[in-house]
């Protein structure tokens, strides 16, 4: 885990990920708060910002590169921060790196660490 001030943190990409019931959006928020933990993005509250909670809509709003991670087809994820006129600079969908999406199911564990690291990569190449 990196630790980071508060600052260091506020000029980090914000990103956010669903959480829903599937196990493709279990991965989604794990491999969310892999990059918060790694110091690689501050993860944010995408509930908040769907529920048009003030405080949380004004960080998504306030300018900072947003990454959305989405488990599904569905893109909830992008769907919420659409609602409250946020662009995303990078959008990732599970299913696209093969996360399959599973009701009554745990993710798998390696599977979500590879696509961390990929999504990692990805943005240190940016």
């Amino acid at each position: 885990m990196v630790m980071r001030t508060k600052s260091e943190y506020q000029k980090l990409p914000l990103v956010y990920s669903c959480s829903g019931c599937s196990s493709a959006a279990q991965a989604a928020n794990y491999i969310a708060l892999k990059l918060d933990r790694n110091g690689v993005a501050e993860m944010s509250c995408i509930s908040g910002v769907g529920g048009n909670v003030p405080s949380l809509v004004k960080v998504a709003q306030s300018g900072r590169a947003i990454i959305a991670l989405d488990g599904c087809a569905l893109s909830c994820t992008l769907h919420c921060l659409s609602e409250r006129g946020v662009t995303t600079e990078h959008h990732f969908l599970l299913q696209d790196h093969g996360i399959k999406k599973q009701y009554h199911a745990d993710f798998d564990r390696v599977k979500a660490d590879q696509v961390a690291l990929e999504v990692t990569n990805r943005l240190h190449q940016l």
